[in-house]
């Protein structure tokens, strides 16, 4: 299993009338998780598609618990539980500044060929960065 943490701070703009983060921010927030992790993994988004492979997300899956607010600093611990294959699936748990779960969830993402626009098994040179946390 493979963990990382990310923090940021709700940004007003991110915010409703409530003084709470919308709904909808949350998938960015996943997003943030993943792609820092990857990036800590030592192979970002960007080397990726640099390779012709892409990563679309297939589903996105959303448990509230409680709202984040206006200035807090939110902690997003990011999971990959079981070793990719075509799929690579991402856990979240979101916590606020007093260590509360507020948000959980997941994503399901594929890897594509950019070139022929096909699904394809995890490139090797990503399997050779997490296969160590795997064994």
């Amino acid at each position: 299993m493979i963990q990382r943490e990310t923090s940021l701070r709700v940004r007003y703009g991110e915010t409703d009338k409530m003084n709470y983060s919308y709904y909808g921010n949350y998938a960015l927030y996943y997003e943030v998780g993943r792609t820092e992790m990857m990036r800590e993994l030592g192979m970002s988004y960007k080397e990726l598609e640099d390779k012709n492979v892409m990563l679309p997300v297939l589903d996105l899956h959303v448990d509230y618990k409680k709202p984040a607010s206006y200035d807090e600093l939110i902690t997003i611990k990011t999971f990959i539980k079981k070793k990719p294959t075509v799929k690579i699936k991402f856990d979240y748990e979101i916590y606020n500044e007093s260590g509360e779960l507020i948000n959980k969830g997941y994503t399901t993402l594929v890897f594509v060929d950019m070139i022929k626009n096909k699904p394809i098994r995890m490139p090797e040179v990503f399997n050779k960065i997490i296969s160590p946390y795997f064994e």
